[in-house]
Formats: C-alpha cells, sequence, structure tokens
C-alpha cells in the first residue's frame, strides 16, 4: 500500500534517477520527428490550419508525448504512428484536390452571411456561429450597422471577411452597438426607418406592431446610418 507523499513516487514513479537521461533522450527524438513531419505538411502557421489539421496536429501531439516519458512506450511504434498519419493526410490532401465534393466534406466551404447589409438568413442559421459572437466579430473591425457592410463571408478558416460599401453608398442598417441594439422593441414609438433585430432588413415603420418581410420576426430597433470611421 502506498504512503501519502512518498516523495520518491511522486517524483520519479519509482524509476531510478537515470530514467531522467533516458526521457530527454526520448524528448529529442520525438521533438525531432514531430517538427519534420509538421514541415512535411507545407504549413507555416496555426492560422494556416483546418479543422482537417487541427485533428492532425492534435493525434501527432499524442504520439509524440507519451513515448517522451513513458518507459513502456517505445520509440519505434511511435515513429510508425506518425508514419501513417503523415500518408493519410498525403492522401487526403490528394483527394481534396481531386474531388471538390470530397474537399467541402472535409474543409467546409466558404459561406456568405452578410449580403448588402441584411443576413443571410438561411446560411447564418445553419452555421454554430451566434449572433453575438458575430457581432463582436464586425466590431472588431471598426463596423457600427450592417449598412456598412456590403458583403461578409465566414471562411473555412473560421475566420470572418468583410467587404464594405464606399462612404456615398452606406445604408441605413441594424446597430450592431450594444447600447443601441439592446433598444429593440416589439412596439415601435414613432415614425422611422427601422432594422429587424433578426435578420437586419431596414424598412419604413409607423407606430405601433410589424412583421419583418424578410423573416417573419417582430422585434426591431432604429436603424442608423453613421460612416465607417477606421
Amino acid at each position: 500500500m502506498h504512503q501519502t507523499f512518498e516523495w520518491n513516487r511522486v517524483l520519479f514513479n519509482e524509476l531510478p534517477g537515470e530514467f531522467l537521461f533516458e526521457v530527454i533522450f526520448r524528448s529529442v527524438i520525438m521533438f525531432t520527428v514531430l517538427l519534420l513531419t509538421l514541415k512535411l505538411t507545407g504549413k507555416r502557421g496555426v492560422k494556416q490550419l483546418s479543422v482537417f489539421e487541427t485533428v492532425i496536429i492534435i493525434a501527432l501531439g499524442s504520439a509524440a508525448g507519451d513515448p517522451m516519458f513513458y518507459e513502456d512506450v517505445g520509440i519505434v511504434p511511435a515513429v510508425m504512428v506518425f508514419t501513417v498519419i503523415i500518408i493519410m493526410y498525403r492522401l487526403v490532401t490528394w483527394l481534396t484536390g481531386k474531388s471538390k465534393k470530397f474537399e467541402e466534406f472535409i474543409e467546409g466551404k466558404t459561406e456568405c452571411l452578410i449580403n448588402d447589409g441584411k443576413f443571410s438568413i438561411s446560411t447564418f442559421e445553419k452555421e454554430s456561429l451566434a449572433q453575438d459572437e458575430f457581432f463582436s466579430e464586425l466590431r472588431l473591425k471598426s463596423i457600427e450597422h450592417l449598412g456598412q457592410v456590403k458583403f461578409a463571408y465566414l471562411e473555412t478558416s473560421g475566420e470572418v471577411s468583410v467587404f464594405y460599401y464606399e462612404d456615398e453608398n452606406v445604408l441605413p442598417g441594424l446597430p450592431i452597438i450594444p447600447q443601441l441594439f439592446l433598444n429593440k422593441s416589439k412596439i415601435i414609438l414613432s415614425d422611422g426607418l427601422y432594422s429587424c433585430t433578426f435578420c437586419g432588413n431596414t424598412q419604413i415603420q409607423k407606430p405601433g406592431t410589424a412583421t419583418c418581410k424578410s423573416c417573419k420576426r417582430d422585434e426591431w430597433v432604429e436603424a442608423i446610418k453613421t460612416l465607417r470611421i477606421t
């Protein structure tokens, strides 16, 4: 029965101190193999990695970690794992180059989220990007309302690409500044331009209640037409 805080067990797992030299050797070997494997993928940075490639990196990290300090895990089997992973990576990369459908299955495809200052409803609903998260992405690009945005795309990398209207073409649009957006209401108090808080459709409204022609929702906020300042 082990005693609590038995330091030889806690620190060395009852292995001899000389095993540290083996750990150093194993770590150097596996680090070198991992570095060479990543070099073979042809990627230079994390932002260039797709979901598939991220999975590959996680698998490689797991395969590299165990042989570094587990004495019962051999280096040769770990290197074999690396070999199989890189072969599979090359195979999948080849298939994505040959088949557009397979590429879209593995990598996903670029989706248009905003078209002419309004949400592409069908696209936005099927993506996992929440409205608050998306608004945050736009605010980081100094966007105050959707009327400043001509097109916005969700790239396969997960990043959002934005194309802007020229200042003279900016439209009234749904404000995404929190203190303005939170003024949304189902009751319109005065005549004016209002934006649907769900899809961004902007139209003239009279006092009372109204249903959006695009998405059939009924929450509105007063539209704004400020120019984008960078």
